[in-house]
Formats: C-alpha cells, structure tokens, sequence
C-alpha cells in the first residue's frame, strides 16, 4: 500500500491499468489477423529492410525490437527517431531499395511523425511499405493511411494516455508490435499474454513498498543499465524518471559493458545505480562482473537490481526479483521491467512535490512536442 498518494492522477491510473491493456491490445491485434497477415504477406520479404520511429519514448520501442525481432526470423531491422529522419532522411533511405516503416506514436500529432512519413515517401516513392501503430485514432498518423500501401493499426483508447509521460501506450505499442511481427502464431500467445499481466499486475502489488522506499532516497542522478532489448528498456526508464521529476535527477542509460567506457564517471554518492539483470547466464556473467568492480570502488547511494530470480551479489540494497510464485517466463517478459522506470518517476515526482500529469513546471516539456516548425 502506498504511502504516498498518486492515486488521484492519470499516471497512476494509467501505470496501473497495463496488464488490462495487454489483453486488450491482443484482442485487438488478433481481430486485426487477416488484415496483417494479407498485409505483410503483399509487403515484406527478406529483401525489405524494416524501419521501426518514433520521437522520444516512441524510438525507443524500435531500440528493444532490434534485439526481439531475431527470434522471429526477422533480422533486416533498424531503429531510426522521427526526428533523425525528418533532418537527414537521405541517409536513412535509397532510392530503389525496398522499406517498411513502422511509425510508433501516442497521440499521432507529432510534426516529425508526419515530416518522417513524407520524407521517406518522396525518396522511395512505391518502394515502401507503411505501418502505423498508434493510440488515437483522431491522430493525424492514424489519418495518413488512405492508401494500399498503408496500414494503420490503433490500439485500445484507454492508452492514449492523459499523462505527460507515455507508460499503457509505451508498453502496449511494443507488445502490438512484437505480435504483429509474429502474426501467424498469435492464437498460440494468449496464455503467454495472460501470464505476462498477471506478472504486472503482481509486481505492482508487491513491489510497491520498495520501490517507495528507494525513491525517498536522496539520489541526484540515477543510471539504469541494460544488456540487449533490456538496454532499450533502461532507456525507457531513464527518461521516465527524469521527464517525471522536471529534470531535478538527472538520468542516463547503458548497456553494462559500455558503462565502464567514459560514462561510469557520472557515478558518486548522490547516483541511484539500477541494474536490469538478464536471464541468459553469460550475458549475466558480464552483467555481474560490473556491479562486482563498482562495489571495489566508490559506491553509489543505493542500487537495485531487477531479475527474473534472485541473485546472490553482495552489497545491493534492494533486489526486485520478478514474481517468485509464477515461474514460467514469457517471450515479452522484457516488458515487466520498465515498470520499476514508471513507479520510480510518479513516486519520486510526488516527494518533489510536482504533479506527476504534468511534472513540468516552467512548460519546457508538453504531453505533444511544440515548436517544431518542418521545412
């Protein structure tokens, strides 16, 4: 139970409501099947190259898929921002060659979300292929698709979420992409879908207090640190963080092997140091030998660990082990992880006294970006 009160705001309402959204983003997906699966059979092959982008948290799904991707036979994959493309789109795309771009997007209403989807129209004229997953279907992306070369997929409305910070639309637009990728089986993914909420749903029941009682820590900057698809995620959670408090902890994300090339000088006594564990041992054993050199040296003020099991590794205060009473992982368990991202911000935004709807206090940040002028 918290202690804290964020019960009254849309972000609580909306971190809490994701393993509802899950199955309804399924069902979706699954009404959606033939639709898809005609699409994807007319538009991909091993010869298109698929582009996942998105601005701000939305890019970052394309940054997790990359490593997700592959298991499904899909290796032809990049992951470019709405806003790299719509400044140098011809280094992201050639004439001739053959592309599906993805555009990920909550409200639809971006300036570069459109700018990107023009760009690589006039460049690649009938060589490509559109997907647009969103979560408002009055968004000016959902519009865009009007012709065959089109598909516009919108997910329940409930993720078009009222907060600043992206949370039900972040995680149920990368659970719609991983299916749509994987269409054909998406009859056998129920179960996994039912496990993978019922997990979420447990994790924000019993994880709360601790994650309540790290936040009340003191820290000033906080690094979150990812191997794989969990390297994406800790991405997601570093900004989370940082957009939630108005920038008052200054965040940064990392891959743990590329933490001790120049960034680990970030880390003091004021650094909130979040590990992302991963479930496969030699990638661990990398992950492992990092928190084993930090602790040889100048600690941090606290660190967590979030995992799959729990690990024995002297000196981290706080160990998030995911669910001990469900044992079976699923092929999305990925997604489980951003959640301590979302809690950590809505909780650390309220001891800061700011609204966590709207956490920025002088406007320099807004729900839609503004005072992007496309030229």
């Amino acid at each position: 139970m918290l202690s804290i009160d964020c019960s009254g705001t849309h972000t609580h309402r909306e971190i809490f409501q994701q393993p509802a959204m899950w199955r309804k983003t399924y069902n979706r997906i699954l009404d959606k099947k033939e639709e898809i699966s005609s699409f994807l059979s007319t538009y991909y092959n091993d010869e298109v190259t698929i582009i996942f982008t998105g601005a701000g948290t939305s890019s970052f799904i394309g940054n997790i898929l990359i490593y997700m991707l592959p298991k499904y036979n899909i290796y032809n994959i990049k992951s470019v921002p709405t806003t790299d493309i719509t400044t140098h789109p011809s280094a992201i795309f050639q004439k001739n060659k053959k592309y599906m771009l993805v555009s990920l997007a909550r409200s639809g209403n971006s300036p570069e979300s459109i700018a990107a989807v023009d760009s690589a129209n006039s460049i690649c004229g009938d060589h490509i292929a559109h997907i647009f997953i969103t979560c408002n279907a009055n968004g000016k992306l959902a519009k865009k698709a009007q012709n065959k070369n089109s598909l516009s997929l919108v997910l329940p409305s409930e993720t078009d979420d009222k907060g600043l910070a992206m949370t039900s639309s972040f995680t149920s637009m990368l659970l719609a992409s991983i299916l749509i990728f994987d269409i054909e089986h998406i009859e056998a993914k129920k179960n996994g879908i039912d496990i993978l909420s019922e997990k979420a749903r447990s994790m924000l029941t019993d994880h709360t207090g601790k994650i309540e009682e790290i936040a009340a820590y003191e820290f000033e900057r906080a690094v979150f640190l990812g191997s794989g698809e969990k390297k994406g995620i800790a991405e997601e959670c570093h900004l989370k963080l940082q957009e939630l408090t108005d920038g008052k902890v200054i965040c940064q994300f990392d891959s743990f092997l590329g933490f001790r090339h120049g960034p680990k000088a970030v880390l003091n006594e004021k650094t909130l140091l979040v590990y992302l564990f991963s479930e496969d041992e030699k990638v661990f054993q990398y992950e492992r030998d990092l928190v084993i050199q930090i602790n040889q040296q100048a600690k941090p003020i606290a660190q967590v660990y979030v995992a799959q099991k729990k690990q024995q590794i002297m000196d981290i205060e706080f160990d998030m082990e995911m669910i001990p009473g469900i044992q079976i992982q699923t092929e999305y368990d990925a997604i489980l992880y951003v959640l301590i991202g979302q809690m950590l911000g809505m909780l650390k935004s309220m001891i800061f006294d700011l609204d966590p709807d709207n956490p920025s206090v002088n406007g320099k940040i807004s729900r839609v970006v503004e005072g992007v002028i496309i030229y």
